[in-house]
């Protein structure tokens, strides 16, 4: 977590400066989370090339609260937080110097954007706050006012995350706040940890697997197991003595492998997910007029659907949006009850199935199109995603509806050819869960490459 400061001050003789303004945005990497902006009295005159600078006078600041009411905040909103400020230095040593006056000793580690804009953008003619979001095309207004200027720090800080490819400027942050909340052993696990795709397995003193899991980060997951505060974390804290995890670059492949790793060695802290992982499901059915229509129902274990889901709500945003997209019409498809035509028909966004204006051959094509999207039933085909690494990729099988495993290859021919094809894919197993895992991966993820064999 991180503090974005900036400080207006009164100028005058070193350390003996007094605040005028001040601003911190409460920033977790992402967004900001919190705020706090407020002018402060000073109690001492404003040099005159600061009036100048900033704007701020004396009369302005005659009935703001003095740096003693607002202290306490500025501790709370800068807790576990490293502080980051354009020239830092300058910053720190104020707020140093506010807090000595009270009697207080705060401390806080620091970063200072002119210093990892020289190390990440070594290019500028200019490292000025101004000069510097100006070049970066980093929207700025209220210059020399303590807001203005701290929220362009933030969002010069968020480039500056994007820009740190080694990510040192994450790592010292981590460190910083798991060593206020994880024991040693703990902080040496999380250490050798990857922030990427995979599947990662806890283990206890025995090499056991305690407890597995899945995740786009695996270090970040982890540290989030091991400062929970629920009693399951702290049981997980209390026995796990190793991680080991293996990279997927894929979610759908890490999503697929945990849910068959936890079926087959059923560590004990997984118990909720051993239970299948879906509620609904889509069937079809043809009514009356030979319309082919679909509905949710409580999804049965004996028999085969469209797709499945989690829970109801999400069915039914899919049913509406399955309905949207291929011009279908909601009466047929249960979404809509009346004895005439549905509602869609009187904006003209239903072509009359329901009063059977349409001929039922030419609705139940895009009926058909419909269950071909969203069900790989009796299909053959691959799904290709992304690799461990740039040049590799995922390949996820399927034969004849069924779920048959999944690999990596580099090269295209891999998959081209059947006997490499079998060669580099892994067996799995075809379960309801894993069926309902790439149906609802492939509504979401619209950018996967389908390969029909």
């Amino acid at each position: 977590m991180y503090a974005i400061v900036d400080i207006e001050t009164t100028g005058g003789k070193y350390n003996e400066e007094g605040i005028t303004e001040i601003a911190i945005y409460r920033f977790d990497g992402h967004e900001v989370v919190d705020q706090f902006i407020s002018l402060v009295n000073p109690e001492r005159e404003i040099q005159p090339f600061v009036v100048n600078l900033t704007g701020i006078n004396s009369k302005m600041l005659r009935d703001a609260p003095k740096f003693y009411e607002v202290a306490k905040r500025i501790v709370e909103i800068t807790t576990d937080c490293i502080i980051v400020a354009h020239n830092a230095t300058f910053d720190y040593r104020i707020l140093q110097m506010e807090f000595k006056r009270l009697g207080f000793d705060y401390k806080r580690k620091s970063l200072c954007t002119v210093e990892l804009s020289k190390k990440l953008i070594p290019e500028m003619e200019s490292y000025k706050l101004g000069k510097l979001v100006r070049a970066l095309g980093i929207p700025m207004s209220d210059r020399h006012r303590a807001s203005g200027d701290a929220l362009a720090t933030v969002k010069l800080f968020q480039l500056l995350l994007d820009k740190d490819s080694e990510k040192t400027i994450i790592q010292q942050a981590v460190k910083t706040e798991i060593k206020k909340k994880v024991a040693t052993r703990l902080l040496d696990i999380i250490e050798g940890l990857p922030s990427e795709t995979g599947v990662y397995y806890m283990h206890n003193v025995k090499g056991d697997i305690i407890y597995i899991g899945k995740s786009k980060n695996i270090k970040k997951r982890i540290n989030q197991h091991f400062t929970g505060t629920n009693n399951k974390s702290k049981k997980i804290q209390k026995q796990v003595a190793a991680v080991t995890f293996e990279r997927t670059g894929s979610e759908l492949v890490a999503l697929l492998k945990e849910s068959q790793e936890i079926k087959l060695k059923k560590p004990i802290y997984n118990r909720a997910q051993r239970r299948s992982i879906f509620q609904y499901a889509m069937s079809s059915y043809t009514n009356e007029h030979g319309y082919i229509g679909f509905r949710i129902e409580k999804a049965d274990g004996r028999k085969k659907y469209i797709t499945t889901f989690t829970n109801l709500s999400q069915a039914k945003h899919v049913m509406f949006k399955l309905t949207e997209e291929f011009s279908l019409c909601q009466k047929i498809n249960e979404l809509y009850v009346s004895k005439n035509h549905c509602f869609q028909y009187t904006i003209k966004e239903c072509k009359g199935g329901c009063i059977q204006e349409e001929t039922p051959e030419s609705y139940n094509e895009r009926a058909q199109q419909a269950i071909d999207k969203y069900s790989y039933l009796n299909k053959d085909m691959l799904i290709i995603d992304r690799g461990r690494h740039h040049d590799e990729r995922s390949a996820i099988l399927i034969e004849n509806g069924e779920y048959k495993g999944f690999g990596f290859y580099s090269l295209n021919y891999q998959i081209t050819n059947k006997d490499v094809l079998k060669s580099i894919i892994t067996p799995m197993q075809n379960n309801r869960d894993v069926q309902h895992i790439i149906q609802s991966h492939l509504r979401r993820k619209n950018k996967l490459k389908i390969i029909t064999l």
